[in-house]
């Protein structure tokens, strides 16, 4: 099992995800800190947003954000390699320093996981209802764990918008 939360989760800070080693990875580590979680693929013609993903860390994590990829395997098969893989690919194409996940469902479905059916569900989160379409959707998280936009695939990382709903959440 890739997670657990507790049954009436309240915020994000409630799961427990598995990072990409393998490792229990309590998301309560971002309290005070606001996320971009976005679903991440390999080969997906999105891929090339790792380069800003990277950057908006790179430039934002020292000022509060975290930037959380998420592999999945949910849309075209873009993700069909194994965790050590998807880091090495991350770490030597991309120079990826944000955390990663252990790979997971995140399309709405029976086979969605906890963490994004909590995304995406406005009766779970209390504010968004949300359709994960294709890789590369991103959702931001306040620093007290509270979904409150979504973005899809073709919105970069270095959009206006989501640019300045990042330093209205980090302040």
């Amino acid at each position: 099992m890739a997670e657990t939360a507790p049954p009436a989760a309240k915020n994000f800070h409630s799961f427990v995800m598995k990072d990409i080693d393998g490792q229990n990875k309590p998301l309560s580590e971002y309290r005070g800190k606001a996320v971009l979680v976005v679903n991440v693929a390999s080969q997906c013609g999105f891929t090339p947003q790792y380069t800003g993903l990277q950057k908006l860390y790179s430039d934002y994590k020292d000022k509060g954000l975290v930037v959380l990829g998420v592999p999945s395997n949910d849309f075209g098969k873009q993700e069909p390699g194994s965790e050590s893989e998807i880091k090495e690919f991350c770490s030597s194409k991309f120079h990826v320093t944000f955390p990663m996940l252990a790979k997971v469902s995140v399309k709405n479905g029976p086979e969605q996981c906890d963490l994004y059916q909590y995304l995406t569900q406005k009766e779970k989160n209390g504010n968004l209802d949300a359709s994960v379409a294709w890789n590369f959707n991103k959702f931001l998280i306040t620093k007290d764990g509270q979904p409150i936009k979504y973005y899809e695939s073709k919105v970069k990382p270095d959009d206006p918008q989501l640019i300045a709903d990042i330093e209205a959440a980090i302040k």
